[in-house]
This record gives C-alpha cells, structure tokens and sequence, in this order.
C-alpha cells in the first residue's frame, strides 16, 4: 500500500513522515485491499486558529468507496492521532456493514434495522443563490478542493468535484459513513435523478430526492 503525505502552507519532516507511515500501518488489517492513502497536512498561520492551526485529511483509495477521515489541533501529531482513530472506526464499520450484507445474502437475521425516511422535491428553476453564481467559479479539476471568498465578506465556500457512478440508497449510506459527512450527495441508480441521504439519529437517515428536469440544447 502506498502512503503519499503531502503539505498545503507548510513543510513536512522526514521524521513526520515516517510517524505517519507507522501510524497508518494497521490500514491493511481492515481495508487489505486498499492501494493507497493520501495524507495531507495543512497549517493555518491565523493565532486566531492557534487551537486548531494543524489539519491532518486522510483518503484511502480502494476498489470501493473512497474512506475519508479529517482532525485538527494545535498540535501535528495530535492532529494525526485523532484522524487515524476516526480513519480505523470508519473502516471497522465498513468490515462490519459487509458482514451484515452477507449475513443478509445467507438469510441470517441482523441485530440491527436501518430506516430510512424518503422526501421528494420539484425542481422547477425558481430556486437561486443571488449573486453566488457569479463570485463562485465552479473547480475545475477532479478531487481538489477550491476555496472562495464572497465578496467582502467573511463567508469562505469550499467546493470540490468528485466523480461517481449511480448508486443506490443503500450503497450511499454505506459511502455517507466511510467519508464521516453528516449528508452524502449521489445519483440514485433506479431514477438517476440526484438525491441527498443524510443521517437523522441512531439508526435513521433521510433522503431527499429532486425531481430535476434538465433541459437538453440540441446539437
């Protein structure tokens, strides 16, 4: 498995570096199929953010679905330590959730039942942002993050692209969970229409489908 750590705003130490590698040794006993893992390490100068100046992102990159964790701390090792405890816990789940699909293959009953709460909404281009579309150029590259500010004013928007495949209810959860966001967006593969599954409490989650109607330019 290849380990590749890269610095935003700051430089990495060969001592760090080796720490990192030790640290995410234990990947292969959960995700043994994993093919590499992408850490970046990110410091914030502001001494108004001293308490979280230090921010560790781990990806790792399998046959799957990308599993992603993220932490921050005054300190870079701290940082890191908490990222890999939330990375582990993301891929135990993971295991955990396959187990669960076989048994369910089998016929053997789960300890445990997911409900989910379906909600759909039209889309009939009446809703806008006033003035985002136009200080918000959309990123351009796949997977990297592009931050802007609006206008003049304190608000920062982080936006990032990433490619997928139509998938259904089920599978998005499952990927919601491994990247640790509170939502997850996807393209649902029985309607392949966009949808938005997002977790509620305990064992409960939400989907919100659009109903979009797109327009299509004749060539």
């Amino acid at each position: 498995m290849e380990i590749v750590v890269v610095g935003r705003h700051t430089e990495v130490a060969p001592r760090f570096r080796k720490h990192v590698e030790d640290k995410l040794s234990k990947v292969t006993q959960l995700a043994p199929y994993a093919q590499r893992v992408d850490v970046e390490v990110t410091h914030e100068s502001n001494p108004r953010q001293a308490s979280s100046s230090e921010r560790i992102e781990l990806t790792v990159r399998d046959k799957g679905p990308v599993v992603r964790a993220e932490a921050s701390a005054s300190d870079r090792y701290a940082a890191l330590d908490a990222a890999t405890t939330k990375l582990l816990e993301r891929l135990r789940r993971s295991h955990d959730r396959r187990k669960a699909k076989s048994a369910r293959r089998e016929g053997r009953a789960l300890p445990a039942e997911i409900e989910v709460e379906v909600e759909t909404v039209a889309d009939d281009g009446s809703l806008e942002l006033a003035g985002i579309s136009d200080t918000l150029p959309a990123p351009t590259e796949t997977d990297v993050a592009v931050e802007t500010q609006l206008g003049d004013s304190p608000v920062l928007v982080r936006q990032k692209v990433h490619t997928t495949s139509p998938v259904s209810v089920e599978e998005a959860i499952n990927e919601m969970e491994l990247a640790g966001h509170p939502f997850y967006l996807f393209i649902e593969a029985e309607t392949h229409q966009p949808a938005v599954v997002y977790h509620r409490h305990g064992w409960t989650y939400g989907v919100i489908r659009l109903d979009a109607q797109a327009e299509v330019t004749p060539t």
